[in-house]
């Protein structure tokens, strides 16, 4: 595995358990539907949330959130639309950022409503 799956796989295994201590039950990881991929989902009441997790090791150069773009929200768009539909999802939906910085003291901050 290569140091930048490595790096990511640690920083959704931290997004996800900083999700389910905020009250959020995983609902998928890694959820796919073709080239579309879904880094976590999770759901709180009548609330589902589509989540983009970006991890960095530094903010060298920049906030890991800035690096969601509008290819990757189209193809997060994409992959929910069939989950929702797959699954007759009626309720609420959002998409959200989790931001990851590894360190001495690693940093997790969740963007609520972060991609629109």
């Amino acid at each position: 595995m290569s140091d930048k799956a490595e790096t990511g796989d640690l920083g959704e295994n931290m997004a996800a358990v900083f999700l389910e201590k905020k009250g959020y039950e995983i609902v998928a990881r890694n959820y796919r539907f073709r080239k579309a991929e879904i880094d976590i989902i999770v759901r709180r009441d009548d609330w589902l949330l589509f989540v983009e997790v970006k991890t960095r090791k530094s903010n060298a150069y920049g906030e890991p959130e800035k690096f969601v773009g509008i290819k990757k929200a189209n193809q997060i768009f994409l992959a929910a639309e069939e989950f929702i539909f797959s699954n007759d999802w009626n309720g609420h939906v959002r998409f959200d950022v989790v931001s990851v910085t590894l360190g001495e003291e690693p940093e997790i901050v969740h963007f609520e409503d972060a991609i629109n």
